[in-house]
């Protein structure tokens, strides 16, 4: 066949069997433009040239098909593998690629007298010293070593910077390292330092608090208040890496991924945990090129994923495969284990995926206002808000309290270039009556404003206000006797009202003559208000939030039902202070001896409801 001629699909297809296969399509320059797998290639192959119920997508890309090549394989796993094999080495123009070509970190504690911390890249050697990860991250990993040299001081310099020294360095002098190196301890210290920092990293740290318990108690006892005061302190620190981690107190090693899609692109979570630690999290990023579900894109990204990187012996997905036995058997091949691959988790698993479920929304939120993506938001913007040119600087209010309690106003502000946080602002709200907004948002308004009618180069391009057509009518006025719109001639300024069906997409945007604006649910611009307005709101409430516990927190542990003298001292001394415990989550507060679920979610809810 010359390649000026039309691709002859039904020809091609009378050739084709039944069996397993990979196939590749290939166009007139004699690229590869895409490789698939089929349980069944002649079906497969059929379903690209159907008369009907083709996306325009899978269309362009059978109108760039010169040929077709087949290979057939024995097994369905063998044609993943080698999809898999194609995918990597042709990089074909329609198909989905996870570029993820780094090894992973570890840590490492090396074999010496006195070890020492590292970062490591590579194949972990036992002889080299043990090793704990892998990490997902490089800020992980940097995380982790910077918390333990914080609680265990240990050394991380050279052995040859070791061995050379003749006087303490500034990790020594920060507290970061205790001195081996000019024998500021000795060998058995600096061992039990090591000891600590293993159970810590095995994922132990609950024997490793009650440990550091005891000692406080002792050291209480024996009226060493400063050696006391360091326990306390490593307890308190602890605590609060250990509820960073979204998800602890697991056995074994397993991998959580989980997929968001929204406008054309994907975003994939992966959440690592070892030894029941969970390490931190990697998002993957991608625009797939034809028509695909979650489900599809994780099958995808596992076998890329673990054909590069050793499978842990669990993995949960946020969606159900098609064919999850199949993917299990290829990463069998693949990795030489056994490996078990779910979706359908109870329990604490459950609750690890519902979290990770929620960074990857998150993380593909923030994804999609990325720089790169803004100037096509900014530019319809224009379109949607009937603006003159694209706003340079936009500004947000919200108002947050709690039954007319600590009421809180937040401004936030965007640029072109995205979030500018170092012009947020917050205002505490006072002297009006408890639970008017309208109130709320005029005293905002006139603070803000009244200070920057003399100088227009201070005043934004356009205001968003959080609320309906009353709010916006409070701003209308309070702009018009600040005799800003005169200033600012080409100042615009909209609600954002939550909607009907108050969620996402769902928002009301109405403007100055309170007409709402009709606004596709799939528009960037709209995505843009709707992610200006939520900065607004965290913002608004986290001010809300601390300014409410400071008024409450003297006797919150005494205000809570089934939480008696004995109780509030264990959490006490457990979380090393009232703060610790407004830390903790509930699972951590579980952990104390006499304290159930509904005990912990009342605890819990006493500082966050």
């Amino acid at each position: 066949m010359s390649q000026t001629q039309v691709f002859d699909h039904k020809e091609f297809l009378a050739t084709v069997n039944g069996k397993p296969g990979v196939y590749r399509m290939i166009d007139r320059n004699e690229k590869v433009i895409y490789v698939g797998k089929a349980k069944n290639l002649k079906k497969r192959l059929s379903s690209y040239f159907r008369k009907t119920g083709l996306s325009t997508r899978i269309i362009s890309l059978v109108n760039n098909i010169n040929r077709i090549e087949v290979i057939n394989t024995r097994t369905e796993s063998e044609a993943l593998l080698l999809e898999n094999d194609l995918i990597k080495n042709l990089n074909p123009r329609y198909n989905i690629l996870f570029r993820d070509d780094k090894s992973y970190p570890y840590i490492c504690l090396s074999n010496h007298d006195f070890p020492r911390l590292k970062v490591f890249r590579g194949k972990p050697d036992k002889r080299k010293g043990t090793f704990y990860g892998p990490f997902p991250s490089a800020g992980s990993i940097r995380y982790t070593i910077n918390h333990v040299q914080r609680m265990f001081q240990l050394r991380n310099c050279e052995d040859s910077a070791m061995s050379n020294r003749t006087r303490a360095c500034l990790q020594y002098q920060i507290k970061r390292c205790t001195g081996p190196c000019v024998g500021h301890t000795d060998q058995q210290s600096y061992l039990a330092q090591i000891d600590q920092a293993q159970m810590f990293l095995e994922g132990k740290s609950n024997e490793l608090i009650d440990q550091q318990i005891e000692l406080m108690e002792k050291f209480s006892s024996e009226l060493d208040f400063e050696q006391a005061a360091h326990a306390r302190d490593r307890i308190e620190t602890l605590r609060r890496v250990t509820e960073k981690q979204f998800v602890t107190d697991f056995d074994g090693d397993i991998d959580i991924i989980a997929c968001e899609m929204r406008q054309d692109f994907s975003c994939i979570q992966l959440f690592m945990i070892r030894n029941g630690t969970s390490l931190g999290n990697k998002p993957f990023f991608n625009r797939p090129k034809l028509d695909t579900d979650a489900a599809s894109l994780l099958e995808t990204f596992v076998i890329q994923h673990y054909s590069n990187h050793t499978a842990p012996a669990e993995i949960i997905l946020s969606h159900d495969l098609e064919d999850a036995e199949l993917l299990a058997e290829s990463l069998h091949l693949i990795n030489g284990a056994r490996i078990r691959i779910t979706s359908s988790v109870r329990g604490k698993r459950k609750r690890a995926l519902e979290s990770a479920i929620n960074n990857a929304k998150q993380a593909l939120q923030s994804y999609l206002l990325s720089a790169s993506l803004l100037s096509k938001r900014f530019l319809n913007l224009v379109e949607i808000l009937h603006l003159e040119q694209p706003p340079e600087r936009i500004e947000c209010f919200d108002i947050s309290h709690t039954m007319g309690e600590s009421t809180k106003a937040s401004c936030v502000v965007f640029g072109r270039e995205g979030a500018i946080k170092n012009e947020y602002r917050r205002y505490n709200i006072n002297d009006i009556q408890a639970g008017d907004d309208y109130a709320a948002m005029r005293q905002v308004l006139e603070r803000r404003y009244s200070k920057r009618r003399g100088t227009p180069e201070q005043l934004p391009d356009l205001i968003l206000i959080d609320g309906g057509k009353g709010q916006l009518g409070v701003a209308m006025d309070v702009l018009e006797s600040l005799n800003i719109l005169t200033v600012k001639e080409n100042l615009r300024i909209f609600g954002v009202a939550k909607g009907v069906e108050r969620r996402a997409g769902y928002e009301e945007i109405i403007d100055e003559e309170k007409t709402v604006i009709s606004t596709p649910m799939d528009s960037p611009a709209l995505l843009l208000i709707q992610q200006i307005r939520d900065e607004a709101h965290r913002f608004a409430i986290t001010g809300h939030r601390q300014a409410r516990a400071k008024t409450r927190r003297k006797s919150r542990l005494e205000e809570i039902p089934g939480v008696g003298a004995k109780k509030r001292q264990l959490l006490l001394n457990t979380f090393g202070g009232l703060q610790g415990v407004q830390g903790a989550g509930v699972e951590e507060l579980m952990q104390i001896k006499g304290i159930n679920r509904e005990t912990a979610q009342a605890i819990y809810d006493s500082f966050h409801a």
